[in-house]
């Protein structure tokens, strides 16, 4: 939420204080809500999506993805969704998952503190070489 500083600098964002309550996140809650922030998957594109979207860098198995899908979904971050893909390419076991709108809220804030935090690094000169576009 937006509201003007009362002492002239600028906008403030304020949160809800349940956003808050979720912040900071895992490395691998965070991962996979950005999975889902364009659209619905299920478990298993999730976890093809973090590892290509991040150079391999980071693997999800399949523990911690399914207990963090577990814990998103009762938090109320994710929900499953009832939408299937046509019969023929489809899997009936597989579970699709998408982004409720106060999990899109959680994921923005992570993002937005983690970014006040590489802002810090830079400040501090803690990169070794500066960022390309």
């Amino acid at each position: 939420m937006e509201q003007n500083d009362p002492l002239g600098g600028g906008i403030l964002i304020t949160r809800n204080k349940d956003v808050e309550s979720f912040l900071p996140m895992t490395p691998a809650m965070f991962h996979v809500l950005i999975a889902l922030a364009d659209g619905e998957k299920h478990g298993y594109a999730i976890l093809k999506e973090v590892a290509r979207r991040t150079e391999d860098q980071v693997r999800l198995s399949a523990g911690t993805l399914y207990g963090n899908l577990a814990r998103l979904e009762s938090a109320g971050l994710i929900v499953e969704s009832d939408e299937r893909p046509a019969i023929g390419l489809d899997d009936e076991r597989r579970r699709y998952y998408r982004l409720t709108d106060f999990g899109r809220e959680v994921a923005i804030a992570e993002a937005e503190r983690m970014d006040a935090a590489l802002s810090q690094a830079r400040a501090k000169k803690l990169f070794r070489k500066p960022r390309t576009a």
